[in-house]
């Protein structure tokens, strides 16, 4: 299903094709920039997305088998709710009526959330507001920064003792011993 079969599978249940565009729209764009802000979005009964930090690795090119090096990234992560595992693996059958029997959210959660949401980005305006008055302070930490301080020269320290490493215990094989030739003995 690509989002156009998506749009059309719940344009009738919204009243038409423009509303079920818009709130495909509206629900994608919001999950993105939660994403990408380092937000976890968690759909309750369906899953959660996430910002995963992939550190920097080494990789193979599986045409010349050459060592590559990756840059460290952020990938996004989609963990599915028990719900929609439930629903897929079986072991729950869809209901036939169309709805799916994912757990919905407790009543009041989604204002709680809508509060959450409005006090966070209060809450991000309101240090905006307290960084206007250290505006005034800026020239002058400007000028500490164009002269900065010498360090006074650390004194010498005895090099430490080097501790003795202990090498890991090697793992080895026994081997076998060949068979010995015996000679058959005539009776």
């Amino acid at each position: 299903m690509n989002k156009a079969q998506l749009v059309e599978a719940i344009a009738d249940k919204l009243g038409g094709r423009q509303q079920a565009a818009d709130a495909v729209d509206a629900v994608l764009d919001a999950i993105v920039r939660a994403v990408v802000a380092g937000e976890r979005v968690s759909v309750t009964g369906f899953g959660s997305f996430e910002k995963v930090e992939r550190p920097a690795r080494y990789a193979r090119n599986p045409q010349t088998g050459e060592r590559v090096r990756v840059k460290k990234t952020s990938v996004p992560r989609f963990r599915a709710g028990q719900g929609f595992k439930d629903l897929v693996s079986g072991s729950k059958k869809l209901p036939r009526g169309g709805e799916v029997a994912v757990k919905k959210a407790p009543k009041g959660s989604l204002q709680a959330a809508a509060k959450k949401a409005a006090a966070k980005k209060a809450a991000k305006k309101a240090p905006a507001a307290k960084k206007a008055p250290a505006a005034k302070k800026a020239p002058a930490k400007a000028a500490a920064k164009k002269a900065p301080a010498k360090k006074a020269p650390a004194a010498k320290k005895a090099p430490a003792k080097a501790t003795a490493k202990k090498a890991p215990a090697r793992k080895t094989t026994a081997r076998k011993a060949p068979a010995k030739k015996t000679t058959a003995r005539k009776r």
